[in-house]
This record gives C-alpha cells, sequence and structure tokens, in this order.
C-alpha cells in the first residue's frame, strides 16, 4: 500500500511537532459534545428506570455521575496539548515502558467493548426502523467507522463538527416538545428511589465520560503546547458534561414516558408525535453520530494497539500500518457484536460499569503523577527508550493500580454476572469504582513520598533541546 496516499494523517503514536499543531481550543468543546450526543447517551437514561428508578431521580443520578466523570477526562485533555503525544504513550513515565501494557489491555478493551454495544445498538435500531438486515447493518457502519478512523485527527474533528451543526437545532426541539407536552408520553414507568438503582445509573453515567480519559489526550495533542491549560479543561468539560447530561435526561424521560425498552424507537416516536417525519430524521442523525464515534473509538484503538505492540517491541507507525490495525480491530468487534443478543441496556449498563472498574486506578495514578509530582514535566524522548529515566517496569504505578484494583473487587457489582460480598452486604450498592480511585491515589501517594521531581530535571531539559523546542514543553496554567 503507497504511503503517499493523501489525505492520510501522518502521526500515530509518534510526538507532533510544534510546527505541526494545526488545532485550535475552541473546537474541542463541539467535538466532545458530539461524541456524547447520540442515542448511545439515550440509552444510559433507560438504566435507571429499568430498575425502578424515576424520572427524576434518574436525571439527578445521571447529572451526578457525569460531572464527577468528565472531571476525569477534561483534566487528562489538557496533557495532549503540553506533551504532543497520545494519552498512553505518556502513561508510560507512570508504568513503564513495558509496564503500561497493564493498563493499555484495561483501555483496549474499552475501547473495543464501547464499539461492540454501539454497533448492536446502531444494528438494532435501523432494522426496528427500516428493516435492514443486522448483519449488513453492522458491516456497513463498521466500515464507514473505519474509513473515517483511518483518515484520522482531522477528518474526525470536520466530520463532528458538521453533525454538531446538524445534530443540536434538532435535539433542542425535540426537547422543546417535550416540556411543552407536544411529544406526546404518559407515565409508563412512575418509579420511585432505591440505593442501588440510584448509585448504579451514576456509576454508568460516570464511566460514559472516564472511559474517554485515556484518550481524550489523543484529541487535543495537535494544539499548541502554550495553550492555557484551563482553556483546554473548561472547553472539554463543557461540551462533553452538556451533551450527555441532557441527553440522559431525555433518555429517562423517554423510558418512563412511552413505555419502551429501545432507546431509538422511542426517539424516533417523540420526534414523530412533534412533526411527522421529525422521529426519522432525528434517528438518522442520531446513527449517524454514533458511527462517527466508533470511528474515533477506532483510531484510539489503533493508537492503544501500536502502543502495547511498540511496548514489547518497537514499531515504525506507518500509514499502512494503521490501515492494517484498523481493519483487524474493525473484524473482532463486527465478530463479538454479531454474537450478541437483543437485552441492549444490559449490555451497556454492564460494558459501562466493567469499564469502569478497569480505567480507575490508572486515571489516579496518571493525574495524580502529572499534576502534583512531576508537574507536566516530562522527557519525551525517554518515554520512547525501555532504557529511559522511566525505565521498563514503573513499579510504584504498577502497585498503585493493582492495589486499587484488587481493593475494589468485593465491591464488585455486575448485574447478573457478579456480586462482591461487600456489596452483596450494603444491599447491591456499587462503591467498587469509588473505593478504586481512592485506594490506588494513596497507595501511589505511599508509595511515592521519597520521589525527586528535581532528579529528571536535565532529562527533561535534554528532551525538549532534542525536540526543537525554544521554551518547556508544558503550557502555562
Amino acid at each position: 500500500m503507497s504511503e503517499a496516499i493523501q489525505g492520510i494523517e501522518r502521526h500515530s503514536i509518534d510526538y507532533v511537532p510544534e510546527r505541526e499543531r494545526h488545532g485550535r481550543v475552541g473546537d474541542q468543546g463541539p467535538f466532545w459534545f458530539l461524541t456524547n450526543f447520540h442515542f448511545f447517551a439515550i440509552a444510559i437514561g433507560f438504566v435507571g428506570p429499568s430498575l425502578g428508578l424515576s424520572l427524576g431521580y434518574t436525571a439527578l443520578a445521571g447529572t451526578l455521575g457525569i460531572l464527577i466523570g468528565t472531571v476525569f477526562q477534561a483534566f487528562h485533555a489538557s496533557q495532549g496539548a503540553e506533551l504532543g503525544l497520545p494519552q498512553m504513550i505518556q502513561s508510560r513515565a507512570q508504568f513503564g515502558y513495558r509496564g503500561v501494557i497493564v493498563p493499555l489491555l484495561g483501555t483496549l478493551l474499552s475501547l473495543v467493548g464501547y464499539n461492540v454495544v454501539s454497533t448492536v445498538l446502531v444494528s438494532q435500531g435501523l432494522h426496528t426502523i427500516w428493516a435492514v438486515n443486522h448483519t449488513l447493518a453492522a458491516i456497513g457502519i463498521s466500515v464507514l467507522a473505519a474509513v473515517l478512523a483511518i483518515w484520522g485527527y482531522d477528518w474526525l474533528h470536520r466530520v463532528f463538527k458538521l453533525l454538531f451543526w446538524i445534530s443540536l437545532p434538532l435535539y433542542a426541539l425535540l426537547t422543546v416538545g417535550i416540556v411543552s407536552g407536544h411529544a406526546g408520553g404518559a407515565t409508563h414507568l412512575a418509579g420511585g428511589f432505591g440505593w442501588p438503582a440510584f448509585v448504579t445509573q451514576l456509576a454508568s453515567a460516570a464511566s460514559f465520560n472516564i472511559t474517554s480519559a485515556p484518550y481524550v489526550s489523543d484529541y487535543s495533542r495537535y494544539l499548541p503546547s502554550r495553550t492555557p491549560r484551563a482553556q483546554i479543561i473548561l472547553h472539554v468539560f463543557a461540551g462533553a458534561a452538556l451533551s450527555a447530561i441532557w441527553l440522559i435526561a431525555v433518555g429517562a424521560w423517554l423510558a418512563t414516558r412511552l413505555g419502551s425498552d429501545d432507546a431509538l424507537m422511542t426517539l424516533k416516536q417523540a420526534g414523530d408525535l412533534l412533526e411527522p417525519g421529525l422521529g426519522s430524521v432525528l434517528a438518522a442523525v442520531s446513527i449517524t453520530a454514533l458511527v462517527a464515534t466508533i470511528g474515533m473509538n477506532a483510531y484510539s484503538s489503533m493508537l492503544t494497539f501500536l502502543t502495547t505492540v511498540d511496548s514489547v517491541r518497537p514499531v515504525r507507525p506507518t500509514r499502512t500500518l494503521r490501515v492494517v490495525v484498523i481493519a483487524a480491530v474493525t473484524v473482532v468487534w463486527i465478530a463479538v457484536a454479531l454474537s450478541f443478543g437483543n437485552n441492549v441496556v444490559a449490555y451497556v449498563n454492564g460494558m459501562l460499569v466493567i469499564m469502569l472498574y478497569f480505567l480507575m486506578p490508572w486515571t489516579a495514578v496518571n493525574l495524580i503523577d502529572y499534576f502534583l509530582l512531576r508537574k507536566g514535566r516530562y522527557s519525551i524522548v525517554d518515554l520512547f527508550r525501555p532504557d529511559g529515566i522511566y525505565g521498563a517496569w514503573g513499579v510504584r504505578g504498577l502497585f498503585a493500580y493493582a492495589v486499587g484494583f484488587a481493593a475494589s473487587v468485593p465491591f464488585f457489582v455486575v448485574p447478573g454476572v457478579y456480586i462482591g460480598p461487600l456489596a452483596a452486604r450494603l444491599g447491591g450498592i456499587d462503591f467498587g469504582w469509588i473505593v478504586s480511585v481512592l485506594v490506588a491515589a494513596a497507595a501511589y501517594l505511599a508509595v511515592s513520598l521519597r520521589f525527586d521531581a528535581l532528579a529528571e530535571a536535565p532529562a527533561v531539559a535534554a528532551s525538549a533541546r532534542s525536540l526543537g523546542a525554544v521554551e518547556p514543553l508544558t503550557a502555562t496554567p
């Protein structure tokens, strides 16, 4: 395959030089808004009602969960601009050149899992509404997503911006119709309050944005390194939080007022009640937005897989290799998606919760290391060397990750699969992810009491000089 294919992004897991940083911080808000602005978010709003939670409590739990999850996501986002690297390459500083494989596997599972469930949602929606064959739908949307992922960063941003402006007025019209009573609906599932249901809904919502944390920097690494950190955090937080809170609340209304467990079908139904034909347009746009998001996850799956392989044996990240990896990952998620059944709400909840368990100890270690210990100053060239200052195995990071994960296992709640003994004693309330992040953070701080960031200063300065930086590669907070 020719390496001269025009339009395909050249960079993957390598460093993006300052002269090639053409991103704009104002694009981060619409980009992350659109990543949550489709019927996957609506389906999350079905989790609470399916467990007997009322509309109001579902919306409240969803809002709290999204706010918690987006804090982690937004702070990770600033790392891409400051270092010019994909998120998980930077994690070698905490876990080691080879040790980073541990959180990488959890990240890859999360990315592929998201695409599996998304493909199931879209293919079932296309079959229900327009009688499209399940298999053909799954293959068709996956191929479109893969092509978008192959072309990469710039095309992802262009497509997301276009879909943002198309989707926004349509959902605004639907929301006005819901509030004014013109979208129909009656109380089919009144629901009430229960701590297990409330916390499960909260955890599902928190996971929705926390699961973006391992790859949020993939989409900010083309920003100039001196982009103010606060601006990046604010734009990402506003975009990712507002859209998810909005559509989870819409999903809760659809679930309780229209009495269905099919997010896409009820979206179409409400739209058509408001204006004949509007429901079909809403469904089509929502499907397109989710397909684009599948493409984004395929792109980050490629970066994660290449980082994993490179951590074992260095690879040259060519465009051809990008195409091969994305094609292989696409085949995997199609095969898994086609083997699923029909209980989509259970899949959404279970997948989000499991992803949360794997990612919380990683995010605790990464954020503490970045913002408290090393304060954003890293030797980039040493991140690509197993014999560099970060070593092959980051014992402190791996220890904290293992302790955090192990401590949370007794608190796990995966409905229909596993309930930990301590969770059972607490009435089935899922505190696993909270325990995980707190224990991992405490463990990493405890084993880092003697860590001296100043000892790495010469290597950081040498790295900056070798990369042609005139000033330090970190942004002003």
